[in-house]
């Protein structure tokens, strides 16, 4: 019995011995005491890490800069001279020429002349008013909005060639119904329907091949002018978003009358037969007079008191008193701005810092600006495509 206990004793004084001499249990017994104790383990110091490219890729060049975009806050008459050196193919348009410079001069007493003023104007389209009040009335339907069309054949041949353009087909069939043709054009399609019959008559007057793209970009110009126009007579101004829109497209027309009166005189005139139009003289012209032209286009058409009114204000520098003129002044910089910026000429950043305080909520804005950003069929061109 006592050899039993001694060997006990023995084994159990070997245990506490390995645990004393044990390096891990040992640690692990003066870590758990340090843990309590009240002064602090001196802290351990990191070796520094140092990163390195794989061999295969330290030979290649380290990237370039890349320079912020510039950003600018655009008054409103720059926003017009930018959107003129564009539709004129310039960079810079230069010192403007004053109406008593010569050839201005004699520009100007041509197409006031009444017999040239009468040949230029076109006709008000007689369905105009009525195929636009229907247009933006949702009350009314597919069925009349066809009758009112299917009263000018020239407007029904249209219709139907574009929507059977590529831009419009979604079926391999070919429209032929005038009811189907206005639900595939839908809103959006047939007012470019509208614009075509107020801008189409007009269209060809460039057969010199001078400024070609100014009658594309000024019908761009009326057409995002109008898209800008509407919302902001319907919910800002609560006035008539459909008299905004016409006004739109009409000062657009009137641009392009004067455009073409000035080319017609450069090119008839002896004494200017051999000079030709230069874009300073374009510009001029279109800043003192186009205004006057849509005024006079709008009064000739019998559009009514607040629409001429509106128009008259354009012609003035102060800021417009009436809330169609108000809505067609912000129109039109709207729309500049976003001709310049399809055409890469702003910025996203530019336009909002340059686009005038509107008065409509930041979701309107947005619905506005990506209505305006949308791409625009060419009337010209869908007849074109058609099959």
């Amino acid at each position: 019995m006592v050899i039993y206990f001694s060997v006990l004793l023995l084994t159990a004084l070997a245990a506490g011995l390995a645990v004393a001499l044990h390096p891990t249990l040992r640690r692990a017994l003066i870590d758990a005491r340090t843990r309590h104790s009240a002064v602090p383990e001196a802290p351990v110091t990191a070796a520094p890490l140092t990163l390195e490219l794989p061999a295969e890729l330290q030979h290649l060049p380290e990237p370039p800069l890349l320079e912020a975009a510039t950003v600018e806050i655009l008054e409103p008459p720059e926003i017009t001279r930018r959107l003129r050196q564009l539709e004129l193919g310039l960079e810079d348009l230069g010192p403007p020429l004053s109406d008593d410079h010569p050839v201005v001069a004699s520009v100007l007493a041509a197409i006031s002349d009444p017999a040239m003023q009468k040949r230029l104007t076109p006709r008000r389209p007689n369905l105009l008013p009525q195929l636009m009040r229907a247009i933006n009335d949702e009350d009314v339907s597919r069925r009349e909005l066809s009758a009112i069309i299917a009263r000018d054949p020239s407007m029904v041949g249209s219709l139907l060639k574009m929507a059977n353009s590529a831009y419009y087909r979604v079926a391999a069939g070919r429209v032929e119904s005038i009811e189907r043709a206005v639900v595939i054009l839908g809103s959006d399609g047939l007012r470019s329907l509208v614009a075509s019959s107020i801008l189409q008559p007009i269209f060809q007057i460039n057969s010199a091949k001078v400024f070609s793209r100014f009658p594309e970009l000024v019908w761009e110009h009326a057409q995002r002018s109008a898209h800008a126009a509407i919302p902001h007579a319907a919910l800002v101004e609560r006035a008539d978003a459909f008299g905004a829109e016409l006004l739109c497209l009409i000062t657009g027309l009137a641009e392009i009358i004067l455009f073409r009166a000035t080319i017609d005189h450069c090119q008839n005139n002896p004494d200017q037969k051999k000079r030709r139009p230069t874009p300073q003289l374009i510009a001029a012209l279109l800043a003192s007079q186009a205004p006057v032209f849509a005024w006079r286009l709008g009064a000739e058409w019998e559009l009514s008191e607040l629409m001429v009114a509106a128009l008259e204000e354009q012609t003035l520098a102060t800021e417009p008193t009436t809330p169609l003129g108000r809505s067609l002044r912000f129109g039109r910089i709207a729309g500049a701005l976003a001709v310049l910026h399809t055409n890469s000429i702003v910025n996203d950043a530019t336009v909002r810092l340059s686009l005038p305080e509107a008065g409509l909520s930041p979701a309107h804005l947005k619905c506005m600006w990506s209505r305006l950003l949308n791409n625009l069929e060419d009337p010209r061109l869908a007849r074109k495509k058609a099959a």
